[in-house]
């Protein structure tokens, strides 16, 4: 009779350890919701997922065509394929591309100051800006990168 007693104590006290254990984790999730629901993820469709993602830049391929960067402006990176006294074309890791406008007195920045006649066609750059109506982006800084590692 002993035997029971104890046996049926330990169940008990594993059902009771087991659901405190299941009721804190369920409380730890309540008041720390993961980083999708915090972004507002949970009641989007998929293609409205894929498009806030790729409005916040966390789509695979390196693609950060519109990361909210410091200071509120867009950041876009890639390779520089055309280019004109005024904008760049900048073709994105995901094969996209996005053209920059930028002026004079938009800041160009590499290991030293740089200057609108350093950005050439090929060169790697990282983009500072806000977005225009046409899904263009107006450069507040342009920065010169050495070339990505090839991921071949």
């Amino acid at each position: 009779m002993s035997k029971q007693i104890v046996l049926v104590t330990a169940v008990i006290i594993l059902a009771v350890a087991g659901g405190s254990f299941y009721g804190g984790m369920k409380y730890a999730q309540s008041k720390n919701p993961s980083a999708a629901d915090r972004a507002g993820f949970a009641n989007l469709s998929p293609e409205e997922r894929q498009a806030r993602l790729q409005q916040f830049g966390q789509l695979g391929g390196g693609q950060r065509g519109a990361r909210n960067g410091g200071g509120g402006g867009l950041i876009t990176v890639g390779e520089i394929i055309t280019k004109d006294d005024k904008s760049i074309t900048v073709k994105l890791r995901d094969g996209g591309s996005k053209i920059v406008f930028f002026t004079v007195s938009t800041p160009v920045m590499k290991s030293t100051s740089g200057s609108p006649q350093d950005l050439a066609i090929g060169e790697q750059v990282t983009v500072t800006g806000t977005a225009n109506q046409d899904g263009s982006l107006s450069a507040q800084s342009i920065q010169l990168r050495p070339p990505l590692p090839s991921t071949n």
